[in-house]
């Protein structure tokens, strides 16, 4: 058996340890590189300890979703507004539809008086409103009217209401509807007379009036059967 001195020891194992340190400079067995290397795209190679993780996951878009730019992950688009109803089916941010009056307002409608037709003692004329607007409307009840002077003063009482059943009168455009109105002759009643300028005429639930020139001559205004009465509105110009 060969024996060695311990310097030749020495020197074998110095040997040694270099051919090892050459070794692991040029890389493994496997032919690697022992240190940190660059690897494609845009990311940086880590430069400390090692991490793990979990890589970034997109969802799939749903049916007809193109909304994701190329190269990114897909998002969902944002829901499109909708509007509520109400109960009632109307659209709780617009604007109520509820149908609006369809009542003749004074300024749609022309007042003419007809001519008179006289009997039995009584005076009798009708008090006509036409529709003067380009919508259809609506009139019911009772119009308003007085006597008035030149200066606008009224003359005798307000006429009263005779009776009768109110229905509505639908009005198209150039239609019309009158009242009765009636008194007794004064000649034959003795009540007291004054000469009128005008009639003015309220339409029914209305507060504006419209003027009539009186060209009949002498009203009662008072005294006995002095009263003056009006009729509901009815369809047409005439009895």
């Amino acid at each position: 058996m060969a024996h060695t001195t311990p310097s030749r020891r020495r020197a074998l194992f110095a040997g040694s340890v270099a051919v090892l340190g050459l070794l692991t400079a040029c890389g493994n067995a496997d032919g690697s590189s022992a240190g940190p290397q660059k690897v494609p795209g845009p990311a940086a190679p880590a430069t400390g300890g090692t991490t793990t993780g979990t890589a970034p996951t997109t969802s799939a878009p749903p049916p007809g979703d193109s909304t994701a730019a190329p190269g990114q992950g897909t998002t969902r688009p944002a829901a499109p507004a909708t509007t509520g109803t109400t109960a009632a089916g109307r659209s709780s941010g617009g604007t109520d539809t509820a149908a609006r009056s369809t009542r003749c307002h004074t300024s749609e409608l022309r007042a003419t008086v007809g001519r008179n037709d006289p009997g039995a003692g009584q005076e009798n004329f009708p008090l006509v409103l036409t529709n003067s607007s380009g919508r259809t409307c609506t009139v019911h009840g009772f119009p308003g009217a007085a006597f008035v002077d030149s200066s606008g003063r009224q003359l005798g009482p307000d006429p009263r209401r005779n009776g009768g059943s109110a229905t509505t009168v639908t009005l198209r455009p150039g239609q019309s509807a009158w009242a009765g109105l009636t008194f007794s002759n004064p000649e034959v009643s003795g009540a007291r007379t004054a000469a009128p300028a005008s009639l003015i005429v309220t339409p029914p639930d209305e507060r504006d009036h419209l003027t009539v020139r009186w060209t009949a001559g002498p009203v009662p205004v008072g005294g006995n059967s002095s009263s003056v009465f009006l009729t509901v509105l009815s369809p047409g110009t005439a009895p």
